[in-house]
């Protein structure tokens, strides 16, 4: 038998940070924010302390379109922060990005503003 060399992509467990197609949110960036805005849980003891600030919050979109992986890269106050995790970790799925024609994981930032009105 003669060996056959079959080549496999190192996409499948490798993240990128940007894409030739990166994920994208159903219904674009509106509707993401209109998500965020309409689901936001404001921390009671943030309202009553009068804290307001921005949370950037990074997540991995898997190739399937799940959320995975969210963490604060820059927190404001422990409540805060729980709530921008949480918001992020309700997120429905996301159309996956894709390079060279194939869906992969990317890496994804995202500020969440908690701003008291």
């Amino acid at each position: 038998a003669t060996p056959v060399a079959i080549e496999v992509p190192d996409t499948l467990g490798k993240t990128y940070d940007a894409v030739e197609v990166m994920p994208e949110f159903p219904g674009g960036t509106e509707a993401l924010l209109s998500f965020i805005k309409g689901n936001l849980k404001y921390p009671q003891k943030a309202i009553d302390e009068q804290t307001e600030g921005r949370v950037i919050v990074q997540f991995v979109i898997d190739k399937t379109g799940k959320v995975s992986s969210p963490e604060v890269i820059r927190g404001v106050t422990s409540e805060l922060d729980k709530a921008a995790l949480d918001i992020v970790s309700a997120l429905p799925d996301w159309k996956p990005g894709e390079q060279d024609g194939q869906k992969v994981n990317v890496k994804y930032t995202l500020p969440v503003v908690f701003k008291l009105i």
